[in-house]
């Protein structure tokens, strides 16, 4: 379990730095018009707006598969109630 823990925080903290330099790389090396296509007007804050993303994007999926779980339950404790 802490093995998985620990290669999972591993792999998100590569990824977050992964794109952080990317994005640097893209800043430092592109024109002005090409850089804001890519990263937007507001390119300070590239990374907090992925990070914001994905953890918008996780929560959303954790909630859906949360209620999906409920219901599953719900309707297997009133089956068994009812036999």
């Amino acid at each position: 379990m802490f093995k998985r823990i620990f290669w999972f925080g591993l792999g998100f903290a590569a990824g977050v730095v992964t794109v952080a330099k990317a994005n640097s790389y893209v800043r430092d090396h592109t024109p002005d018009g090409a850089r804001q296509f890519v990263l937007g007007p507001d390119q300070d804050n590239v990374a907090m707006r992925t990070l914001s993303g994905l953890f918008n994007d996780f929560n959303a999926y954790r909630k859906d598969r949360e209620s999906q779980l409920n219901q599953d339950y719900i309707a297997k404790f009133a089956k068994s109630k009812s036999e």
